[in-house]
């Protein structure tokens, strides 16, 4: 069975396709006019999918890639016609995002071998973090898992309140304290408390900015270093959040958060509400880190469990 016609949850595929909807239609709308009268794909055809992937944030770096992946095709089969152009697009770009998801994640999951599983949140202000922590929550729950939150971004009261709206809303433990605490004794006494109610999976919030760069850095790792106290080789994910919606400012902030901290895993959010749904193909290509979800609106089951075959057939499906 072909890898695009697997059966995925209807009503997730429906939101899928709902968020990429923008995305897909300025894309083939761009698509359209880079092909109008060609009937096969040659060097101005290339030239000008060239500036449709560019202007559709999938990014400069990645996009070369794909050209030349389709140039490659194009050498050996001689000849391919631009009414095969969708067809190669998908594919290669599903092999593209091959490399960095080597698994088909469908489902919210932890490692069992891993009690409680640590994952640490790291964005700017403004990117969604606090409402992607929610809405995992709220996941995690719905598995039967224990969660625990730790309010460690004391930088702004508005962060901790908004926590605890999520908090309340999901109806789990949040640790906090008041602003301007150490972040790092959170992150210590949300574990602790953790381990103590044999929770499952914990997640910290973290800063989204302080005075400066050197800070934030140094800020992550002591509170990875303090967590590590309570609970070894912690945290086990560092998240990532991005918002979609900003383009190539998205990769900025992913080249500064990698800079600071490991980053072992993606979310990019606000993907419903932009056409720049491309920047989800070049971060995942460009950093070498795997998107593990992406928020599709703005409701509580909106933040789904990233996969390339769903996004892709999403993508493409017109």
């Amino acid at each position: 069975m072909s890898l695009f016609k697997k059966i995925f949850s209807s009503q997730k595929k429906e939101s899928l396709d709902k968020g990429l909807e923008k995305t897909k239609t300025t894309f083939f709308s761009k698509l359209s006019k880079a092909v109008a009268g060609k009937s096969k794909v040659d060097d101005d055809v290339l030239d000008n999918l060239e500036e449709v992937l560019v202007s559709s944030d999938v990014g400069v770096d990645t996009t070369l890639k794909i050209i030349d992946r389709i140039e490659a095709r194009v050498a050996k089969d001689k000849y391919m016609g631009t009414d095969e152009l969708n067809k190669i697009l998908r594919e290669e770009i599903a092999g593209l995002l091959s490399e960095t998801h080597v698994g088909e994640e469908t489902e919210y999951s932890i490692p069992k071998d891993k009690r409680p599983y640590v994952i640490m949140v790291v964005g700017v202000n403004g990117v969604g973090k606090t409402t992607t922590i929610g809405k995992l929550a709220y996941q995690f729950k719905k598995q039967g898992l224990k969660v625990v939150l730790g309010a460690a971004d004391t930088f702004r009261a508005a962060a901790i309140d908004q926590l605890q709206v999520w908090a309340d809303r999901v109806d789990v433990p949040i640790v906090k304290q008041k602003m301007g605490s150490d972040p790092a004794s959170v992150a210590f006494d949300t574990l602790s408390s953790a381990v103590t109610q044999d929770a499952d999976v914990v997640i910290i919030d973290t800063a989204g900015r302080l005075h400066n760069k050197v800070n934030l850095m140094n800020e992550l790792t002591k509170v990875k270093r303090v967590m590590q106290k309570v609970v070894k080789d912690t945290p086990h994910d560092v998240l990532l959040v991005l918002d979609g919606s900003t383009g190539q400012n998205a990769f900025e902030q992913a080249k500064q958060f990698t800079k600071a901290t490991e980053v072992t895993s993606l979310a990019v959010t606000k993907l419903d509400g932009t056409a720049k749904g491309g920047v989800v193909i070049g971060i995942s290509d460009q950093f070498q880190i795997p998107v593990k979800y992406i928020g599709v609106g703005e409701g509580i089951e909106d933040l789904q469990v990233f996969n390339k075959y769903e996004f892709v057939d999403s993508f493409f499906n017109i």
